[in-house]
């Protein structure tokens, strides 16, 4: 029975992570009291007596945590933004990375992948890895996410009985074009500029739907929107990720796999102007859905466990 402990248990994601675990029988929990978890020596203590430690934490905390392993086989599964595009580091998103469940055998630091750049990432990464568009390529994103993304304020916001107004339409925000998921997003999914990023928060929980459009001349050596498909229809075929065109009368709704860990990745459009299209729960396979796809690779259980799809 391998030991995980999980840093930051009192946050969102942190949370779901072990509600999900707290009833397996092939792991054990290292609990922590409300005071020991902010105390350092109690948390470097668990971190080393653990297989497998979660961070479920800001940035900088997620970095004090990995200066606290001294144990060698103690392996970090980071959801926090720290070290997803750092050397060392295996991106856990196993549907799009080369060779992951291999890579995943020897990895001692795995980092859980953005809500927004999870969408982003498996859109654009397989079409060029397999040539259908260019590095190159200017692209443009648009996320569209429920408020539970922004943690525990956000959600406490949303749902305040005098809530702003405001709240009760969606938001775009980060107009700096400077939102944390960006780098990601350009070094994993191996385009050379950053896309226009649009997020937007939507007076909803959970949920996601990103979209990225391509004109027909974004598609290389005359590749058509049928090259698209084939390609997700290759790529996406399991149970976690998978192809298929559904819509709703006509419409895409971002909620379609809200409180589920899969992810639906879809194509629209026609010849000339075609849509990319992700949906899927920011708390899922936005976080700690992909968290625990992540532990069950490095338990070598099957991906899918404990996680509903």
């Amino acid at each position: 029975m391998k030991k995980i402990f999980i840093d930051g248990k009192a946050g969102t994601t942190g949370l779901r992570i072990y509600q999900r675990l707290e009833d397996r029988n092939d792991v054990k929990l290292i609990p922590l009291s409300e005071e020991q978890r902010k105390d350092i020596s109690a948390r470097q203590q668990a971190i080393n007596d653990s297989d497998v430690t979660f961070l479920c934490l800001p940035d900088d905390a997620a970095r004090e945590s990995v200066s606290l392993v001294t144990n060698p086989n103690t392996v970090i599964i980071d959801a926090s933004t720290a070290h997803r595009t750092e050397k060392g580091w295996l991106y856990g998103f196993p549907e799009v990375i080369e060779d992951f469940e291999q890579k995943v055998k020897t990895a001692k630091r795995i980092a859980v992948p953005g809500c927004h750049a999870s969408g982003f990432i498996a859109l654009v990464k397989p079409l060029i890895d397999k040539g259908i568009i260019n590095s190159e390529a200017r692209l443009c994103c648009t996320s569209v996410t429920g408020f539970s993304g922004g943690g525990k304020k956000m959600i406490a916001d949303y749902t305040a009985e005098n809530k702003d107004e405001l709240l009760d339409f969606p938001r775009q925000y980060a107009l700096n074009q400077n939102h944390k998921h960006l780098r990601e997003m350009k070094f994993i999914s191996g385009v050379k500029s950053f896309p226009a990023f649009s997020p937007i928060v939507a007076p909803f929980y959970s949920g996601m739907e990103v979209t990225v459009p391509l004109f027909k001349e974004d598609l290389e050596n005359g590749k058509t929107i049928d090259d698209v498909k084939q390609i997700y229809s290759e790529v996406f075929k399991g149970k976690i990720v998978f192809y298929n065109n559904q819509n709703e009368n006509g419409f895409i709704s971002s909620g379609i796999l809200s409180g589920k860990d899969s992810m639906l990745v879809s194509v629209f459009g026609n010849d000339d102007r075609i849509l990319l299209c992700a949906r899927y729960d920011n708390l899922g396979k936005g976080a700690s859905g992909a968290a625990i796809q992540c532990l069950n690779y490095v338990l070598g259980v099957s991906p899918e466990t404990a996680l509903s799809l």
